[in-house]
């Protein structure tokens, strides 16, 4: 098995620390809000990852963390707190958001048949671990105390750049804010162990520590959940590119200067996910969600069939007429599968031989879509039965999880096109229809998301036809 890392910058044998066991890292959502398309697209691909890891042999334990407190505006330490700022929006409490996120990101998973991890971690719940981390870092020498935060000093360390290859002074490449001045930092690139309420007075959540009330900085949350659960030697690292510089490059320097030797061997990074715009994220342009591309009768399989047929260190490029390609060959591909004969035996050797081919493909850095060119050449075999095309693609299922022996063919039902009466009581949900209209009109793209998700926290969930905006409720 052969795995792309990111702190090469090359194709690797895949060699685990321990034999026969991999222990997984998986940099897990700030649940502030719901989880656009691009977000899941990282997340199938690390679950084909975490899947094929299983299929291959490895005993696996994943870890993935649940941020619901730290992660600020920018990744330059600056801004509000984005946990903060969705229970503004809302008008409730930071745990009524992150649990009602945390819930639908997880729904979210089950329809894209994205395992759970074994170890789901909230970073509320290892406050105290957080601290000991810090006090180590500050006794060690590599962290100090400025304008009340504790930071770490990069430049005790040796080769801070060693994941991306910037130099020192370009702190804007990979990043996706601004990088704004802290006249308490050092150096630039220092980032933030913990802040107190000397700088955040208005943070909803916060702790008692040896430099004062606060709450952690968002990279110290993802090393110490993963040692907590992994212990000192990490196999494989995930996320989006978007998360190399700063937060796993912070996660490196701070880890190692913790535990004193290398701290992980490899880091898979998922490619964004892009439309005609560039690329996707909650503030610009059409919010699109897995729940929007249900409404628009798109199964939640055909989105993870579209992102399985591209290679994960690709940049996939979205539009309603590729992901409608994906669904139509999702529906025909379940039938294909579905009107096989059960009868007949099956050649076990066949399935084994189609077994290896599937591994050869998906074990060359995860190539997925090489797996499912096995999968449509083993369809058109015509010298196996019908049963044994069923067994092997039962066996595939067990990485590309398609559900390609359910049956099921249903899509989500359309909206109905009978005239519907707006009752009294919802005329202000039309006028808020109306206002987003003229939103997006004007382009005023946040603004529409804005109404759309104020709506959806009331139940209320906008279907955008070609007759108009309609909702249910």
């Amino acid at each position: 098995m052969k795995l792309y890392n990111t702190l090469s910058r090359q194709i690797e044998e895949f060699v685990p620390n321990e034999q026969g066991k991999v222990k997984m890292y998986t940099c897990g959502p700030t649940v502030y809000h719901f989880a656009h398309i691009g977000n899941l697209r990282t997340y199938i691909m690390e679950d084909a990852l975490d899947r094929f890891l299983r299929y291959y042999g490895y005993e696996v334990l994943r870890v993935m963390n649940i941020t619901d407190v730290g992660h600020l505006t920018s990744d330059a330490d600056t801004g509000e707190d984005k946990m903060l700022k969705g229970a503004k929006r809302e008008q409730k409490t930071v745990m009524e958001i992150a649990e009602f996120y945390k819930n639908a990101f997880f729904a979210d998973c089950k329809k894209l048949n994205i395992r759970t991890p074994d170890v789901v971690e909230p970073a509320t719940g290892c406050i105290d671990s957080f601290i000991a981390t810090i006090e180590s870092l500050i006794e060690k020498g590599y962290a100090y105390i400025a304008g009340g935060n504790v930071y770490f000093d990069t430049s005790k360390v040796k080769d801070y750049n060693a994941l991306t290859g910037h130099n020192s002074d370009d702190l804007k490449i990979g990043v996706r804010d601004d990088v704004s001045e802290d006249e308490n930092k050092r150096n630039k690139s220092d980032f933030v162990l913990w802040f107190t309420k000397s700088k955040f007075d208005s943070q909803e959540l916060k702790w008692d520590s040896p430099w004062g009330v606060g709450y952690p900085g968002w990279h110290i949350e993802c090393s110490c959940i993963s040692m907590k659960h992994c212990g000192e030697y990490l196999d494989i690292h995930c996320g989006g590119v978007d998360n190399i510089f700063p937060h796993h490059t912070n996660e490196i320097a701070q880890s190692e200067a913790y535990v004193g030797h290398k701290w992980c061997n490899y880091w898979f990074h998922v490619q964004h996910l892009n439309d005609e715009r560039g690329k996707m994220s909650k503030s610009s342009g059409e919010f699109l969600t897995l729940s929007l591309l249900e409404s628009k009768n798109v199964n939640p399989l055909a989105y993870r069939l579209f992102c399985l047929q591209s290679h994960y260190r690709k940049p996939l490029v979205f539009s309603w007429e590729t992901l409608g390609n994906a669904e139509a060959a999702y529906q025909k591909l379940l039938k294909r599968i579905t009107n096989l004969k059960t009868e007949g035996e099956v050649d076990e050797s066949a399935v084994a031989a189609y077994r290896q081919k599937f591994i050869d493909a998906v074990g060359n850095d995860i190539n997925t879509a090489q797996g499912l060119t096995v999968l449509y050449d083993m369809l058109k075999d015509k010298a196996i039965s019908d049963a044994t095309k069923r067994a092997v693609a039962a066996d595939l299922d067990k990485v590309l999880a398609l559900d390609l022996l359910s049956g099921k063919k249903e899509e989500p039902k359309a909206p109905a096109a009978e005239e519907i009466v707006i009752p009294e009581e919802d005329m202000w949900i039309v006028a808020l229809i109306e206002e987003r209209k003229a939103a997006k009109k004007a382009k005023d793209f946040a603004r529409a998301d804005a109404i759309r998700n104020d709506l959806a926290a009331k139940g209320i969930t906008l279907i955008d036809t070609p007759q108009g905006t309609k909702y249910t409720k």
